[in-house]
């Protein structure tokens, strides 16, 4: 057993060495440690966004009609299906990663370097992915008007059905100008500008009597309220801003709380999954060059799967609680 003894009172304690508590060694117990903390660390984000989509529950997007983009299918919703896509790929690459774990405890090099690297392969195509979500998600589709009270208003035709500003929208003579920092008092700045001003879309409405506004708040039947037309002309005309996608203050889904969540949470994670495929690809290289074999160990392909696991498994509680809930 190794030991270390202390100065004071000459006691012995663990130093890592054969004598494992729980039938673990350090580096798997240093593992479990770091995984522990790392949930309570997601729990904590996961309640507060609970505790805030229950307190503005009448205005939460509803994620059917926030994740609905499938590649090489623009104009044809698909609600969830991409993001079921993602949680597939990444729940595989768990699979490949138990198999590369299982053939590491037989000591059989070829096969854990063939499910290490489509556990790479899994994890490179669901950052890849986040990545296109987060995409669309910041570009958004439709597009929406903001009322000086900070109300979301969002546009439908008599069916229901969403209407994009470019549907409707038409082009004044008017010149917009960005405030940049060059040119604002105290140096203040504005985003870029969105495609249209709020003139040019209060012009395009009133030219077509057959659009309506719906708002942010949801109704008895988990849908959001269409206004009446004198009701819409009435609201519309306190619109103070257009809006365009998401970002971290404005959000044309709804609350700006959940894009707030949307953007740390699924960015945290993503940034777990990231750091994932670049220890494996670390590992995956070691395995290469027979240094577990040398050691007659592959016990870091072991822990590196714990951590890999832990990733999936918290992927499982964000696409409920984002997606699902």
């Amino acid at each position: 057993m190794s030991t270390v003894t202390t100065a004071n009172s000459g006691e012995k304690v663990w130093g890592g060495g054969d004598n494992q508590p729980m039938g673990a060694s350090y580096g798997k117990l240093m593992m479990w440690f770091f995984i522990l903390s790392d949930a309570l660390t997601f729990s904590g984000f996961l309640a507060a966004y609970g505790f805030s989509r229950f307190k503005f529950i009448e205005t939460w997007p509803l994620a059917d009609e926030v994740f609905t983009h499938f590649p090489f299918m623009h104009g044809n919703p698909q609600p969830m299906l991409y993001v079921a896509f993602m949680t597939f790929v990444l729940i595989f690459s768990s699979v490949t990663m138990v198999l590369a774990v299982d053939a590491g405890h037989q000591m059989k090099k070829d096969k854990v370097v063939i499910y290490l690297f489509l556990t790479i392969i899994g994890g490179l195509i669901f950052v890849g992915s986040q990545a296109w979500e987060w995409k669309n998600f910041i570009k958004g589709e439709y597009g929406a008007v903001e009322t000086k009270g900070g109300s979301l208003l969002q546009f439908v035709d008599a069916e229901g059905h969403r209407v994009a500003l470019a549907d409707f929208a038409v082009t004044l003579p008017e010149e917009r100008e960005q405030l940049t920092r060059d040119k604002g008092r105290w140096f203040m700045s504005e985003p870029s500008l969105p495609a249209y001003s709020v003139a040019e879309v209060q012009a395009g409405f009133k030219a077509n009597p057959t659009i309506l506004i719906r708002t942010e708040h949801i109704d008895a039947n988990k849908k959001k309220t269409i206004l009446t037309r004198a009701e819409s002309e009435l609201r519309l005309k306190d619109a103070s801003l257009v809006v365009e996608g998401a970002n971290l203050t404005r959000n044309e889904y709804g609350s700006k709380l959940f894009a707030d969540f949307f953007f740390f949470i699924t960015g945290f994670h993503g940034f777990h999954v990231f750091s994932g495929v670049v220890i494996n690809i670390i590992i995956f290289f070691n395995v290469l060059l027979g240094t577990y074999e040398k050691r007659k160990s592959y016990e870091m392909v072991e822990k590196v799967g714990l951590y890999w696991h832990f990733v999936d498994l918290v992927w499982v509680f964000v696409f409920t609680v984002f997606y699902l809930v």
